[in-house]
């Protein structure tokens, strides 16, 4: 069983590498923005939830982010495994993450984060086209990366989970990278 999470900044190429992974280990690909899109159109009740904080342009509360991932955690394809993208975004939540866990005696067994340097970053998103990513914008979302996500590297760096990654090539080089460093999991 591997239980991955992948972490990385803003263009760091986590959607990527996250399909890449997921394949390889034959686990499934768990994103938050894929739970929230399929329990809106689903009109599932905590989809239901989901969208009346989206309507009032509001964030999804850690609970009912935490009990979508509850809910997908306990469908049969995660026996052999996961991989968490987008979750967790807060300390907070990767705390409440662990409890979930322990509750449902499953283990992460790593935590992969994909560093890139922000020149980088802001030029990769850029030359992706779309019509939100302006400079501003792209500042706007690392800030909030470093201010709010960041700190969860050292909550699992403290555990021995943590597994630093160079994203500063190409994609193939990383997910050879992200491999030899997941070895031992396969």
């Amino acid at each position: 069983m591997a239980g991955l999470i992948l972490f990385g900044p803003p263009g760091a190429g986590k959607g990527t590498q996250a399909v890449s992974l997921a394949e390889s280990f034959n686990i499934p690909h768990i994103s938050t923005g894929d739970l929230f899109r399929a329990a809106i159109s689903g009109q599932t009740p905590l989809g239901l939830k989901v969208q009346s904080y989206l309507d009032k342009g509001q964030l999804v509360p850690d609970q009912v982010v935490i009990d979508m991932v509850r809910e997908r955690l306990m469908q049969s394809d995660t026996s052999g495994g996961w991989l968490l993208d987008g979750f967790p975004r807060t300390i907070p939540q990767a705390q409440t993450l662990d409890n979930l866990l322990q509750e449902m005696n499953q283990n992460c067994d790593r935590v992969i984060n994909l560093q890139v340097p922000e020149q980088t970053l802001i030029t990769r998103m850029l030359s992706r086209g779309r019509k939100d990513d302006t400079e501003a914008v792209i500042q706007d979302r690392l800030q909030v990366y470093h201010r709010e996500t960041a700190p969860i590297l050292d909550f699992y760096r403290d555990r021995n989970y943590l597994v630093d990654i160079d994203g500063d090539t190409t994609v193939d080089v990383v997910t050879e990278r992200i491999k030899t460093a997941l070895a031992d999991l396969s």
